[in-house]
């Protein structure tokens, strides 16, 4: 039996990532304030910001996986708050590192034990893992951080044979980009146009580039920019 453990499916690339694993024989088991919509999966409503809630759902968790012979672990959830550095807000920002970087940890920490060989963990970054834009402080040093955090479990897991990768998408239209732009469409084709194809990112190439990542360990440790080819400026 294989296992897809997945935060914050209940949209977007979430939900396509659930739906295309899911194709795969996959079972679902998804970890989110909102149900994921899908047929044939297990939701586990859990608030991600708060680390003694998710601490009570692990071991649901646990009991729900316990028996795969592989388990893919996806770090989908993300906290996109917008503040800059000169105003920056401290329970805000602890908010954001929870979401993106905590309860990453937290499930690592919990499901290992379970992972076989050919199991894996796959961080969903951004293209703002490597580079930043203003307004974003909180969120660009979270993502940039879940990089540190995916090399580091790479370095820590070696010879284990469970592999780990942090998929940075870029523009890809879901709720949490529209809601970036305040529903501005001219906004988003003005995005479009820095991406090679003049278009955004579908969430379900997002989530066909997760499902190989899963399943081939050559890129153990990689950093892979799903984005198109971006226009450097």
């Amino acid at each position: 039996m294989k296992t897809l453990v997945i935060t914050g499916a209940s949209s977007g690339i979430g939900l396509e990532t659930a739906k295309v694993f899911q194709n795969e024989d996959y079972s679902i088991v998804n970890l989110s304030r909102k149900k994921i919509p899908l047929d044939g999966s297990t939701h586990l409503e859990t608030d991600l910001s708060d680390s003694k809630a998710l601490e009570i759902n692990l071991h649901k968790a646990v009991n729900l996986v316990k028996d795969s012979d592989q388990i893919c672990l996806v770090h989908n959830a993300s906290n996109m708050a917008s503040d800059n550095v000169e105003e920056i807000d401290a329970d805000q920002m602890r908010g954001v590192f929870e979401v993106n970087l905590v309860a990453p940890a937290i499930l690592n920490r919990a499901l290992l034990p379970l992972m076989n060989a050919g199991s894996s963990i796959i961080y969903i970054g951004s293209t703002l893992s490597e580079k930043a834009v203003p307004h974003m402080a909180s969120y660009v040093t979270s993502k940039h951080a879940m990089v540190g955090l995916m090399r580091s479990t790479c370095q820590d897991l070696f010879g284990k044979f469970v592999h780990t990768v942090c998929v940075c998408p870029g523009a890809t239209r879901t709720e949490m980009l529209m809601k970036y732009v305040g529903g501005d469409e001219s906004a988003l084709k003005l995005m479009a146009k820095t991406l090679s194809e003049q278009r955004l990112i579908e969430p379900v190439e997002i989530a066909r580039t997760i499902l190989f990542c899963a399943q081939n360990s050559v890129v153990n440790g990689s950093v892979i920019h799903a984005n198109l080819g971006i226009l450097e400026t």
